[in-house]
């Protein structure tokens, strides 16, 4: 049981490359977390922060009034009978409405009075004292505080009706604080401070601390990390020592395989070719003994090219890939008409057993360019097609067309072979993934039991393709029988 564990994590093979990846993402889910992490740290300490500095202007403002409130109902205006008694209840309203301005963050404290539909701003203690307990309200000085009236004269209607402590916030750090006044159970006015209370430095020593774990955490990560990436190389070292080394003793062998396997087509390929050769010594040696004074231009007109054809076939029993330049090269000047020509008269033309089952219709452009293609190449190209019109027609009399056309418009030259056989199986003409039909692929034939066929149609498709770079494709025609077409 325990070796079918292992043997599931054994199919996955871990690079470097696997594990930066793997690295990277840890490293950046981290830091992701961290980052939304903080985030919610700090806005909840920004939520915070704004619900205590106004907690804290409310309760400095509440309990200064509470003092105040307190102050004047114990204070009893029987016992105001001399100048130094007097004095000491001044100083402690003064007491009370200064001691707030001693904290940085309160700015401005005064009570708002209402009096007769106005409002009295008292900010002294001289003044409050006037105002209480001697009914003076014409002798406090009025502030230029617009700006506290105007704000106090939108929550008066509130305030009296609630008596409650309503706060009015300006900007992000600044709170205008009204607190009842209501001494001796009767409210006379407000109690106004305004505060800017400032508690930032808490947020930033907790986010600097969030800040220094959040760095000491990630360090911690990335140096497992890089342990955990140590240990696994050093433990699949060998592994994928003993993997390379399999990879290269499977790429050996799959290379001697395609050696073998391309030995062993190419010796097919020269099987295919040779019985050529042989028919072209057979002709040679029946123009030698056919020779005469008369006839010898012609014979050796013959047998010159009969030779260089089994020349060029043995020179392509050396070559796999024959070099590019001894099939297309400027010094090749070929008339593809005069191929044909010569294919037929001397080549198909002269087997008398089978000549007497098929014939030939030539209808050749004489205004076909030449090419600067071997004239043996193109013998491999087209003498293969022919015979597969003869060998596959299915007819015991079959005519065969060989049409050269020339369109100087659009640059293209075509040549047809067609036949009026039986015409292709629909099978052979269906098309692979990269749009090549079936009839030319290798080893493809209809013979039985033909171990050594099929190599025709593929030969030349791949010299035409590969070797020349023209098109040659294949169809069936509605009259009967079919055709190929040559386009270059």
């Amino acid at each position: 049981m325990k070796e079918k564990r292992f043997s599931f994590f054994e199919k996955y093979h871990f690079e470097l490359k696997h594990l930066i990846v793997l690295l990277f993402i840890l490293v950046l889910f981290l830091l992701s977390v961290s980052f939304v992490h903080k985030s919610s740290i700090q806005n909840l300490l920004i939520k915070t922060q704004d619900w205590y500095q106004q907690d804290s202007a409310e309760r400095m403002a509440n309990l200064s009034a509470t003092s105040l409130e307190l102050l004047l109902e114990t204070t009893k205006t029987s016992e105001q009978s001399n100048d130094h008694e007097k004095q000491e209840i001044i100083q402690a309203f003064n007491i009370i409405l200064n001691q707030p301005l001693l904290q940085h963050s309160v700015n401005e404290i005064c009570i708002l009075v209402l009096d007769k539909g106005n409002v009295i701003p008292i900010a002294e203690g001289k003044y409050l004292y006037e105002y209480f307990f001697n009914h003076a309200a014409s002798s406090v000085p009025i502030l230029q505080n617009d700006r506290v009236i105007e704000l106090f004269n939108d929550l008066k209607s509130e305030i009296i009706r609630d008596e409650s402590i309503h706060t009015i916030r300006e900007g992000k750090e600044i709170f205008h604080v009204f607190v009842p006044f209501v001494p001796r159970g009767e409210m006379v006015g407000v109690l106004y401070i305004k505060n800017s209370p400032d508690f930032t430095f808490i947020t930033r020593e907790i986010i600097s601390s969030f800040d220094e774990t959040a760095i000491i955490f990630a360090a911690l990560i990335l140096l497992g990390l890089l342990a955990m990436f140590y240990i696994s190389s050093y433990t699949v070292k060998e592994r994928d020592e003993a993997q390379q080394q399999l990879f290269l003793e499977h790429e050996k062998n799959i290379m001697e395989k395609i050696d073998h396997q391309k030995e062993a087509l190419f010796a097919k390929r020269i099987y295919h070719t040779h019985h050529k050769a042989e028919k072209i010594m057979g002709f040679i040696k029946e123009d030698l003994r056919i020779l005469t004074d008369n006839n010898i231009e012609s014979v050796r007109y013959r047998v010159n090219k009969y030779a260089n054809f089994v020349s060029r076939v043995i020179y392509d029993m050396k070559w796999y890939d024959p070099p590019l330049q001894t099939i297309r090269n400027p010094i090749f000047n070929t008339n593809l008409n005069e191929v044909i020509r010569f294919l037929l008269d001397n080549l198909f033309l002269r087997l008398s057993d089978k000549s007497a089952s098929f014939s030939f219709k030539l209808e050749l452009d004489e205004n076909l360019p030449c090419v600067n293609i071997s004239e043996f190449v193109v013998w491999e190209i087209i003498e293969p097609l022919l015979q597969n019109c003869i060998d596959h027609a299915g007819k015991s009399q079959i005519l065969i067309t060989i049409k050269t056309i020339y369109s100087p418009e659009n640059q293209v030259s075509e040549i047809i072979i067609s036949d009026n056989g039986e015409g292709i199986e629909a099978e052979l003409l269906e098309a692979n993934e990269n749009g090549v039909k079936k009839i030319f692929h290798e080893n493809i034939t209809t013979k039985e039991n033909s171990k050594n066929s099929g190599y025709g149609c593929y030969l030349s498709y791949e010299i035409a393709r590969e070797r020349c770079g023209w098109k040659l494709d294949a169809e069936n025609l509605e009259s009967g029988g079919c055709r190929f077409i040559i386009t270059f």
